[in-house]
């Protein structure tokens, strides 16, 4: 256990899961009468990014990936997202949900916003750089404030107001581009030797 590596998988994955960007579409979608449940949404997600931790690189093994393969992959989803953060552009779309079937904490809410592509992607990428241990400590860290935020984003969206939420996203995109592009440089050595 490694405190210094806890605090950068941490960061890295609070910068990419966005859970203070996200407040604004959490309480788009309670304004529209979907039903979020903050615990049954962190569950769901924490599920799927430990399955994804623990597994996903059998399933790069698989297909005959490597994980500094994967990670370069993912050092690109990573820099795109930090992109998106900083010009405030939409490059990723996703798909618009239908209609409430009182399963919005499972999607939108768990998947995509909270363990989705980039997520997951940063996940399987952090493996070429951190002990499973430390991303596992991040994971679960990062998963609390997501319930805390989940539980308490009426109340955040107001303290915030629209240009402190506006001043955060292009903080952690910037810190994002940088992370991007470390993860890139760090990996893609392993490749070419």
């Amino acid at each position: 256990m490694d405190f210094k590596e806890i605090l950068s998988v941490f960061l890295i994955l609070f910068s990419v899961i966005d859970i203070p960007g996200n407040v604004p579409i959490i309480i788009s979608m309670k304004k529209k009468g979907k039903v979020i449940k903050p615990g049954r949404a962190t569950i769901v997600a924490g599920t799927l990014m430990i399955v994804f931790l623990l597994i996903g690189e059998s399933i790069l093994n698989l297909f005959g990936i490597d994980v500094q393969s994967f990670a370069i992959a993912g050092a690109i989803i990573i820099f795109l997202i930090a992109i998106e953060m900083v010009l405030g552009i939409t490059l990723f779309k996703e798909p618009e949900g239908e209609e409430d079937t009182g399963s919005s904490s499972i999607v939108p809410v768990a998947f995509p916003l909270i363990a989705g592509a980039g997520t997951m992607t940063t996940i399987i990428s952090l493996k070429a750089e951190f002990q499973q241990l430390n991303i596992l400590i991040g994971i679960i860290i990062n998963l609390i404030i997501v319930f805390l935020v989940l539980r308490s984003s009426d109340w955040i969206q107001k303290k915030l107001g629209v240009g402190g939420e506006a001043i955060l996203r292009k903080a952690f995109g910037i810190i994002l581009l940088a992370i991007a592009i470390k993860l890139f440089k760090s990996n893609i050595g392993a490749i070419g030797g």
